[in-house]
C-alpha cells in the first residue's frame, strides 16, 4: 500500500523542515517544497522524501509542484516571508503586497489545487501556519511594525477558519496553528537572545497530531503549538462553540 504523501510549503528549513522531519518519522512520504532548491534537495535526502521547487505566489509554480507531488492528503502551508521592515508610509507597494501574495495567496493557491482531490479520495486534512503576530497588541515602542506579515497572517487565519466551515459537510478539516517564538533565520534578526523562545519541537509535535486524525473536531479553531493542550481544548469543544471562545486566539 503506498504511503499518504503530506506536502510541506517553506519546508527547506525552520519550522517547515523540522515539520517535515516530524512527518517522516512518522511515515508520511513528505514532499519538500520552497524556492531555493539546494534546501528542499538536503532535507528531502535526510529524511527520504522528495524535493519539489515551489514559488507559492506564482499560480503556475504552484500547479506544477502539484501535478509532481501526487494525490496530497495533508497539506502544511507553512511557506511564508516577513517584508519591509521599515514605516507603513515608507514602503515599497510591491513590496508590501508581495509578502500577502506569499503568505495568503500562496496557501489559498496550494488549498485550491489539494482540495478536489481530498474531495474525491473522501479524506484530508490542511494546516496553516498562521503567527501570534496576527492578534498579539503592538506596543507604542516607536519602531516599524510588520504591518504586511501581521496583516497577512490575521488574514491566513481567516481564510482557513471560513474554509474549514466550507468543508465540514465532506469530513476535510482545516487547521490554523501559531508555532510561537521559534528561533529560526527569520526570527534571529527580530529577537534578542534572552526572549520568551518556544521549544522547536513544539509545531513539528503539533502537526503530526493534528495529522493524527484524532483532533479533527478543533478544525477552524486557533491553535497555539506551546500553550494549547490539544486534549484538553477537545474536552471543552462544545462550551467553546457555544460560547464563542475562540476568536482568532482561543481564551482559556
Amino acid at each position: 500500500m503506498p504511503r499518504r504523501i503530506a506536502l510541506v510549503t517553506g519546508g527547506g528549513r525552520g519550522i517547515g523542515a523540522n515539520v517535515a522531519r516530524a512527518l517522516a518519522e512518522d511515515g508520511w512520504s513528505v514532499v519538500v517544497a520552497a524556492r531555493t532548491r539546494p534546501q528542499v534537495e538536503t532535507v528531502a535526502a535526510e529524511i527520504g522524501g522528495r524535493a519539489v521547487e515551489l514559488d507559492v505566489s506564482s499560480r503556475e509554480s504552484v500547479e506544477r509542484a502539484l501535478a509532481e507531488a501526487g494525490p496530497v492528503e495533508l497539506l502544511v502551508n507553512n511557506a511564508g516571508i516577513v517584508g519591509p521592515r521599515v514605516p507603513t508610509w515608507e514602503s515599497d507597494p510591491a513590496e508590501w503586497w508581495h509578502v500577502l501574495e506569499v503568505n495568503l495567496l500562496g496557501a489559498y493557491l496550494c488549498c485550491r489545487l489539494t482540495i478536489p482531490g481530498m474531495l474525491e479520495r473522501g479524506r484530508g486534512r490542511i494546516v496553516n501556519v498562521a503567527s501570534g503576530a496576527a492578534y498579539l497588541p503592538q506596543q507604542p515602542t516607536g519602531a516599524a511594525a510588520a504591518t504586511a506579515y501581521s496583516a497577512s497572517k490575521a488574514a491566513l487565519h481567516r481564510f482557513g477558519e471560513l474554509l474549514a466551515v466550507e468543508l465540514v459537510p465532506h469530513g476535510i478539516p482545516v487547521f490554523s496553528i501559531s508555532p510561537g517564538l521559534v528561533r529560526t533565520h527569520m526570527t534571529d534578526e527580530w529577537f534578542p537572545d534572552d526572549a520568551p523562545w518556544t521549544p522547536p519541537d513544539a509545531a513539528p509535535t503539533l502537526v503530526r497530531k493534528l495529522a493524527s486524525g484524532r483532533y479533527d473536531a478543533l478544525a477552524g479553531l486557533y491553535l497555539h503549538a506551546e500553550h494549547d493542550d490539544l486534549d484538553r481544548v477537545l474536552a471543552r469543544i462544545d462550551e467553546i462553540h457555544a460560547k464563542d471562545l475562540n476568536a482568532i486566539r482561543l481564551r482559556r
